[in-house]
């Protein structure tokens, strides 16, 4: 295979699958939905994880076009998902607050929507050539699913360092306002005492 033909596929393979990446804001007692149309076959992914608010947990809910519950979780911090369109339509993917009583959540998630599996009447007469450019399809097809999770995974890494330097930044701020009141009580103890000495001695040098 020639280098323009493995360009090509190449090509053909970031086409196969398209990811959309998100970030939602859901506010106590809410609840946020996002939907999908498919055609039968297609192979959907879902990745999330809770980047902040509370006890970085949620309530997902995944649906098909029937309404039936294809995956449903209490109180997840992160997780992903894949799985067929059995059919036709529009599948639901919800998140849920209802739990929390004040604090809202963020969560950042993608929507992965693979491509739609056909199946050939003449696959059996397929040349050798054809053969081995499908088999080369396929792994650049595991290919591109395999660079979307590691993007994924960059994602949610820089979501998480982000959060822990805020957390380190606020931790840092409260110990340093620490040592500064601390330094301020030991200040005015020390004045207090002085004064206290030197009302003494006074009082007793007028007896």
């Amino acid at each position: 295979m020639t280098p323009g033909h493995l360009l090509a596929l190449l090509g053909l393979g970031s086409l196969l699958a398209t990811a959309h990446g998100y970030f939602v804001t859901i506010d106590a007692h809410a609840e946020e939905c996002f939907f999908e149309k498919v055609t039968a076959g297609t192979k959907l992914g879902l990745a999330f994880e809770v980047a902040e608010g509370g006890f970085l947990d949620i309530d997902i809910k995944i649906s098909g076009p029937d309404g039936k519950i294809i995956h449903e979780g209490e109180r997840e911090s992160n997780g992903r998902y894949t799985f067929p369109a059995s059919m036709d339509g529009v599948y639901t993917y919800c998140f849920s607050n209802k739990m929390s009583t004040m604090t809202p959540k963020i969560v950042m998630f993608s929507l992965d929507v693979g491509e739609e599996s056909k199946a050939s009447p003449d696959a059996a007469n397929t040349e050798e050539g054809d053969a081995g450019s499908s088999k080369m399809e396929d792994m650049i097809r595991e290919l591109s699913a395999a660079l979307s999770g590691v993007k994924h995974e960059q994602d949610y890494m820089e979501v998480r360092e982000r959060i822990h330097r805020s957390i380190n930044d606020n931790t840092n701020s409260r110990v340093v306002l620490w040592s500064v009141f601390e330094a301020l009580v030991l200040v005015a103890m020390t004045v207090g005492q002085v004064y206290y000495l030197k009302q003494f001695f006074e009082v007793r040098r007028v007896v």
